[in-house]
């Protein structure tokens, strides 16, 4: 908890204690201007891609940029980073056995901490149920060495469960960045976690439509993959703003799968032209 006064939601929120003290959890280690949640209703759409292209992209305009990876069973941000063999340290700081976290930065400098970074590899899995969740959640949020930082991404999971939940309503959101394809099913779902942001009062700035289309080699042509419906459509069905839509990119797949997706995103006209005008 803190003051009203430091809290990046403090324009929209309604959830003040007595004395103006507002209830949202804040940060222990460090100072955060803005948290922004990347969710969406579905996996598999490319939610986890999203929020490692915008923290790259705040990064590379000189933005402090931190990530934390809210999906606590099936963590990715630290394959996106190339950091998933480094690990997280966990700093005593009395000796009455507390500590914080101290996060694993990127080569630009992204302050990343993820349950893949505190587990003894990477596939080791994370056999908890929800209130051990929320509370490791919690934890990571709250305990972390975040320092001064004006962007704080949270890769949340998909669906309406505990963990998103617990960030809409707990959590001093901005605001969402809802990630989708153009799927009629797909938006369908997604759908479920707009109408739940709009239930919690959580703002959304938009959405972003990912695998939206394959460009031709040689003819420089969109080809849709999914659906005959443009993803201006498909925005409109959720009642969102259309941030960009994205192509498949077996580039970008080499790259993630290479661990070099930071620098491919850094260098790459195609995400400052995508992603220029989101923050």
């Amino acid at each position: 908890m803190g003051n009203c006064s430091t809290c990046t939601s403090k324009d929209k929120c309604s959830s003040k204690g007595e004395s103006n003290i507002c209830i949202k959890i804040m940060p222990k280690y460090g100072n955060v201007k803005n948290i922004i949640g990347v969710i969406s209703g579905k996996g598999g759409v490319g939610k986890s891609t999203v929020t490692g292209i915008m923290a790259t992209q705040l990064r590379k305009k000189g933005y402090k940029v931190g990530v934390l990876d809210a999906d606590i069973t099936g963590p990715s941000m630290p394959r996106f980073f190339g950091i998933n063999k480094k690990r997280a340290e966990m700093m005593p700081i009395d000796d009455k056995n507390n500590f914080k976290f101290v996060p694993v930065e990127t080569a630009m400098g992204i302050k990343v901490m993820s349950m893949n970074l505190l587990t003894a590899s990477e596939d080791q899995p994370v056999i908890w149920r929800g209130p051990v969740i929320t509370g490791v959640l919690n934890q990571m949020y709250t305990d972390t060495e975040w320092g001064d930082l004006d962007y704080l991404l949270i890769d949340m999971p998909p669906g309406t469960g505990d963990i998103a939940l617990t960030v809409m309503e707990n959590f001093p959101i901005s605001e969402l960045v809802i990630v989708s394809t153009p799927q009629d099913m797909v938006s369908m779902i997604v759908k479920k976690v707009v109408v739940m942001a709009q239930k919690v009062g959580v703002a959304i700035k938009g959405v972003v439509e990912n695998m939206a289309y394959i460009e031709c080699d040689g003819c420089e042509k969109k080809l849709k993959v999914f659906s005959k419906k443009s993803s201006e459509e498909h925005a409109e069905y959720l009642g969102l703003p259309l941030i960009c839509e994205m192509p498949i990119s077996l580039d970008l797949t080499e790259a993630l799968e290479e661990g070099r997706a930071e620098s491919f995103v850094a260098d790459s006209p195609l995400y400052d032209l995508l992603f220029s005008a989101l923050y």
